[in-house]
């Protein structure tokens, strides 16, 4: 029986883990309580990382100019600089990742959806789009398993995500041995679950270990994990079960 591996989830702090959002709530999920037993969570709660308190005033994402800045409308305060220099040095120190979920349309942590204020007058460009924390991360990690809470509730994309990230920690741990042996069992046992997603970057990936005997581990451990990405890109057609 193989071990049961823990992935590592980065997730908005204010679901399930803490009363730190703007009016001092938490959102309530059961599929995040019932994971905390099964992964390993790193919550955080970018704007109370920057400085902004609990409760806070309201921030919103504000077309400016053609340019979008973060800005607490009651006190004018631009937080722009603060959430961008946070997001990126707290991203820059993370390592072993296998995912993350974020808090649903939320200006600093939402992944789309994210209301644009206009600002001046003029309507922006795009009405919707990420938080900038968000956008940090789907810049930086464009290849994990990346939600949430609210797309979450969808079964579909509920057991695409959990499919995911277990298959993507499963893979850290054998790409840390770079041993033929543990690649070749990972795609035989996987076979099955891969051909589910798709039948091209399944054979893809089968060519890849077929053909390890004339490249560099290195080289092929890079050249599987980009199939192994692209085959996890988008839920498969069919459910699982």
């Amino acid at each position: 029986m193989k071990d049961f591996l823990k992935p590592r989830i980065v997730i908005s702090k204010c679901i399930e883990f803490d009363t730190c959002r703007y009016n001092g709530q938490m959102i309530s999920s059961d599929f995040v309580e019932k994971l905390k037993s099964f992964l390993e969570f790193i919550p955080v709660c970018p704007e109370f990382e920057i400085g902004l308190g609990v409760p806070r005033d309201p921030i919103r994402v504000i077309s400016l100019g053609g340019n979008l800045r973060l800005i607490q409308p009651k006190t004018e305060k631009d937080v722009t600089k603060d959430m961008v220099d946070f997001s990126n040095s707290f991203l820059d120190k993370l390592s072993d990742l296998d995912g993350f979920i974020l808090k649903s349309k939320s200006p600093s942590c939402g992944i789309k959806d994210v209301k644009v204020h206009a600002g001046g007058g003029i309507p922006p460009k795009d009405p919707k789009g990420p938080g900038f924390f968000g956008k940090a991360v789907l810049e930086k990690y464009p290849n994990l398993a990346i939600e949430d809470e609210g797309r979450l509730l969808n079964s579909r994309i509920k057991q695409h995500f959990l499919t995911k990230i277990y298959s993507l920690r499963r893979f850290r741990e054998v790409k840390k041995t770079m041993s033929k042996k543990d690649l070749v069992e990972y795609q035989s046992y996987n076979k099955l679950l891969f051909g589910a997603y798709s039948q091209k970057e399944t054979k893809e990936l089968g060519r890849i270990v077929a053909n390890m005997d004339k490249y560099p581990m290195e080289k092929i451990f890079q050249n599987y994990e980009s199939h192994l990405y692209t085959l996890f890109d988008k839920p498969p057609k069919c459910p699982l079960i």
